[in-house]
């Protein structure tokens, strides 16, 4: 059967009735009704193949829109060829007002009759909606008088709902007992299946058929031409899916029919359908338009195709756009996309109705669309969403809703979208001040999001435009942190130097925010950093004023990682100058260092909520160097805390970025979480996947360089790390940074020198570590270089040195006050020389000058120095005591989740012949310090959006974690966290400790 015909056999079965009543002499008229391709011109053929099996004779006659001025034209063709005709017709037209009883219709009518005596009869005529005036009254009248002849009449008519209201129909004016009327409805979806699988004839993939379906509309006329396009290529190997455009199609049946579709829907409702494909074609290229699309009010998305839009960007009368969507809806053409929308039932439809549009035309209804939607107060995206397919407008609204647009994106971390407005922007004349702003957020963009050397040719173009001093700023800061990222520190500099010399007079407040930046960016350059350092504390011994809060607050850093100062000292400085108002643009410099500083001396609380208010002050689409600064220190705060899960949940820490040949400071501490938690073969691929031949010698590349130590060390490769560690060591003294606040390298290096069997190059950089510990005075470094110290020492001594160790880290972990050691008495006396210097107030201290974190969690130091004191007690034959101190370091790393932590004090206790105790997998004590951080927010109805937008985390961040802590605390609901956090019957660790 062929496409029309499915589903049509009531209609052919009331035809065939009405057939055998008409040769019985009682004629009547059936009307097939039904929208443009439903198959009224298959149906009726089928109708008069089955009248003549019947021995009926058939009159023909097919309407079109050519013939509408011929009169009578539809009744010639049905009656030229018989005998009589051309009396009948007549050569001249009738005088006008001539009865219709009389005249060339009468004759005609006579001539009809004559016909019908000799046979019964059946008058097929197509497209009725087609005919011209005279034959369609010569049809009604014709009507009225066939119910005693032998006559039946079957006419097909067009009655699809249009825009512009339709003429009235051929049976208005006949009473419903002449007329039998059939509307054709579409294909059903079952029937339309089974026909492409027929046409098809071999096997294809369910979602190929229904995409075929959907592409036919439940149209015969359209599922037939894409049919008659796809031929052969429905092989075994057929796609899953159809082409979303009309281009890959050949011949173009399926276009063509699309064509013919609006062609017989007339020049306004092609137009609707037309801009209602464009709305429809911008939803499909923005997957975000549900979001705008669902707002109330004027919040309507890109794909906003409501009716009064739709008439107003198509000139229409609104009253009938609704009911032309729902009919069209009704048909199978369109379906309900987000927030109830209608869109085109496939995107190859949609494309097709748009192929015979205009790029020109396409790109006015986006302009008219944009200014409808302006007037009506839709959102700034949406308004923007239409400018984006339009041509420049020369408007400065134009302007201004692409940048509150691209501002909206950037708040909402859609950079795509971000830059797509920007770049729009640049397209509509604007003041030059104005286009350097956009340049420069622009190219910041650019460098962060497409690929590190794309944006610096929109920053250098910004940095040539005229404009404010502060924006200027701005433009040249973004440049300076492209270019030294780049490796090229010095270029940067000179930047800064260049605008500093030239633009800059009579503005020391932003000369001073240019003097940071520089000193921040030399980080990336040993040699630039020595010098721009030098110059920086000798213009603030002169005048402190003179570098202001931030560059003060960079000098304390400096000094800090330089062995200078104790935390302390460091600590009390970075809150005076806190406290001290601070200009705008330097604030974001202040709190990111304040924030290392704080990290560095174990106040990690105090360090992660500066974090939050730098980031918060950041404008995360301006390239700035203390945006990536912030977001470092809050990675390093996560690894000062052991928070592995945190470290590992984005996908970017565990691959090199593209565009960016050298590690970053997250791959870092993702390459050891990796090894902490016992994936080394990971780890292995990560630390694999750098080329570090000829690196930029950044300080991230340091950090790197110990992280592929600490992997070596644990795979085995103790010569090898110990490499990696002096290396890193070199580096760094290369910029002054002799602390091991930042990279332990020493700590790290005498541990290879013991697997080697070299001691004495162990005891050598121990000491030196806890020289430089001692300077900086907090548990972390001080219990590390200590626990180091006493391994390499061994015996009585080195049991006393990982006792203290211990102590000293239990105060770390726990907020107690617990004993320190004394190393000697010279740096007993440069700590008390440095504190008398200092203010009367004071950080809290423990009895024996150790800075107190304040319970700051030191749990990655504290258990590998239990494992050392438990390895020492074992070896001077404390077993019991060294059984009791290795199943805290194993039940501590379980806690953790530190892999190879908890193997290493398992392998501990099996060597003193001893088993591990069972550690606390679940209950609320089994959290980590961000698991429960979360989780508590979490309880108190936070979202996870929420959540992460509070602690400057990824969703997915806290989605992991949240996971993590569902797991442990044995819940499934949201709702059950408040119980189980309070839950105090789950395991709370050895006496002393607490959980991490």
């Amino acid at each position: 059967m062929s496409v029309a015909l499915r589903e049509r056999r009531e209609e052919l079965e009331l035809v065939a009735a009405e057939a055998e009543r008409a040769r019985a002499g009682a004629g009547r008229l059936v009307l097939l009704r039904g929208a443009t391709g439903t198959g009224r011109t298959a149906l009726l053929e089928a109708a008069a193949e089955q009248a003549e099996q019947a021995g009926m004779r058939v009159l023909r006659s097919r309407c079109s829109p050519d013939q509408t001025s011929v009169p009578f034209g539809a009744v010639f063709q049905l009656l030229a060829h018989g005998p009589g005709f051309d009396s009948a017709a007549g050569e001249e037209p009738d005088p006008p007002g001539t009865p219709p009883h009389r005249g060339r219709p009468a004759r005609l009518w006579r001539l009809l009759r004559s016909y019908a005596d000799d046979a019964p009869l059946l008058v097929a005529v197509d497209d009725v909606h087609l005919a011209d005036e005279s034959s369609r009254r010569w049809l009604v009248e014709a009507v009225r008088r066939i119910d005693r002849l032998p006559v039946l009449m079957v006419v097909t008519e067009r009655s699809q709902y249009d825009i512009d209201p339709p003429a009235d129909g051929l049976v208005h004016a006949l009473s419903p007992a002449l007329v039998r009327t059939r509307t054709l409805a579409p294909l059903s979806a079952g029937s339309a299946a089974e026909l492409v699988r027929s046409a098809l004839g071999r096997p294809v993939p369910a979602e190929w058929v229904d995409d075929c379906v959907r592409a036919g509309a439940g149209s015969p006329l359209l599922l037939r031409a894409l049919l008659d396009d796809l031929g052969g290529t429905a092989t075994e190997d057929a796609p899953a899916a159809l082409p979303d455009n009309c281009a890959a199609l050949y011949p173009g049946s399926y276009a063509a029919a699309v064509s013919w579709w609006l062609d017989s829907a007339g020049p306004t409702t092609t137009e609707v359908a037309r801009v209602l494909a464009a709305l429809d074609d911008d939803e499909e290229d923005d997957e975000k338009a549900e979001d705008s699309a669902s707002g109330g009010g004027g919040g309507g998305g890109h794909g906003d195709a409501d009716a009064g839009l739709l008439a107003r960007m198509a000139g229409a009368d609104p009253a009938r756009v609704p009911g032309w969507l729902t009919a069209m809806t009704g048909l199978g053409l369109l379906r309900p996309g987000p927030g109830g929308r209608p869109r085109y039932a496939h995107p190859l439809l949609r494309d097709a109705v748009l192929s015979s549009w205009s790029g020109a035309l396409r790109q006015a209804a986006h302009h008219r669309a944009a200014e409808a939607m302006l007037r009506r107060g839709d959102r700034a995206e949406a308004v923007a969403g239409q400018l984006l397919r339009s041509a420049p407008v020369g408007e400065p609204w134009a302007t201004g809703v692409l940048l509150d647009a691209a501002d909206l994106a950037v708040r909402d971390d859609r950079s795509d979208d971000a830059l797509a407005f920007l770049r729009r922007a640049l397209d509509e004349p604007m003041p030059d001040a104005r286009r350097s702003v956009v340049l420069t957020e622009l190219g910041s963009l650019e460098y962060a999001t497409v690929r590190s050397t794309a944006g610096i040719p929109r920053l250098a173009e910004a940095m040539r435009l005229p404009g404010l001093p502060r924006d200027r700023v701005r433009a040249a800061v973004a440049l300076g942190t492209a270019l030294a990222r780049q490796g090229e520190a010095r270029t940067a500099i000179d930047v800064l130097r260049g605008l500093e010399n030239e633009h800059l007079t009579g503005h020391p407040d932003l000369v001073r925010t240019v003097q940071t930046a520089s000193a921040l960016l030399s980080d990336h350059d040993p040699a630039t950093r020595r010098e721009v350092y030098r110059w920086l504390r000798e213009t603030a011994e002169r005048s402190p004023r003179l570098v202001g809060t931030a560059g003060q607050a960079l000098l304390v850093r400096y000094e800090s990682t330089a062995g200078l100062t104790s935390a302390a000292s460091a600590m009390r400085r970075i809150r005076a100058l806190l406290a001290q108002p601070a200009d705008p643009l330097a604030e974001g410099f202040l709190l990111g260092t304040a924030a290392a500083v704080a990290q560095w001396a174990d106040q990690l609380d105090e360090a992660e909520r500066l974090v939050r208010r730098g980031l918060a002050g950041q404008r995360p689409s301006l390239l700035h160097p203390m945006h990536l600064a912030l977001q470092n220190v809050r990675v390093d705060i996560a690894a000062g805390r052991g928070a592995y899960a945190e470290l590992l949940a984005d996908p970017g820490a565990l691959s090199p970025v593209a565009g960016r040949p050298d590690p970053a400071n997250a791959q870092a501490h993702a390459l050891i979480a990796l090894v902490e938690t016992g994936r080394t073969e990971e780890a292995t691929a990560l630390a694999d996947g750098f080329d570090l031949q000829n690196p930029y010698d950044s300080w991230e590349l340091n950090r790197f360089l110990y992280a592929r130590g600490v992997l070596r060390a644990a795979t085995g490769d103790p010569a090898g790390a110990l490499g990696d560690f002096l290396e890193c060591g070199r580096h760094q003294s290369a910029r002054d940074v002799v602390s091991p606040v930042v990279t332990p390298w020493r700590t790290a290096s005498a541990e290879c020198h013991l697997a080697l069997g070299r001691p004495r190059q162990a005891l050598a950089l121990a000491e030196e570590e806890l020289r430089l510990a001692t300077v900086w005075n907090t548990p972390r470094v001080l219990g590390r270089a200590l626990r180091v110290l006493g391994t390499a020492t061994g015996g009585r001594r080195g049991l006393e040195l990982t006792d203290r160790a211990v102590r000293i880290l239990r105060q770390g972990a726990d907020g107690t006050s617990g004993g320190t050691w004394e190393p000697t008495r010279e740096a007993t006396r440069e700590s008390a020389r440095e504190s008398a210097r200092e203010a009367p107030s004071e950080a809290p201290s423990d009895g024996d000058g150790i800075a107190a974190p304040g319970g700051e969690p030191v749990e990655t130091e504290l258990i590998p120095a239990l494992i050392a004191q438990g390895r020492r007690l074992t070896a001077v034959g404390e077993r019991a005591r060294a059984r009791e101190t290795l199943r805290e370091a194993a039940e501590r790393a379980e806690r953790l989740g530190a892999v190879r932590m908890r193997e290493s004090a398992e392998a501990a206790l099996r060597e003193g012949g001893a088993r591990r105790a069972a550690t606390t997998r679940t209950g609320s004590g089994s959290l980590t310090a961000s698991e429960r951080r979360i989780a508590e927010l979490a309880a108190q109805s936070r979202t996870n959006m929420e959540i992460a937008e509070l602690l400057h985390l990824a969703r997915r961040t806290v989605e992991t974690h949240l996971t993590s802590a569902y797991r442990k605390l044995g819940i499934r609901r949201r709702a059950e966290l408040g119980a189980a956090l309070t839950d105090t019957g789950s395991r709370s660790g050895p006496p002393g400790g607490t959980q991490a």
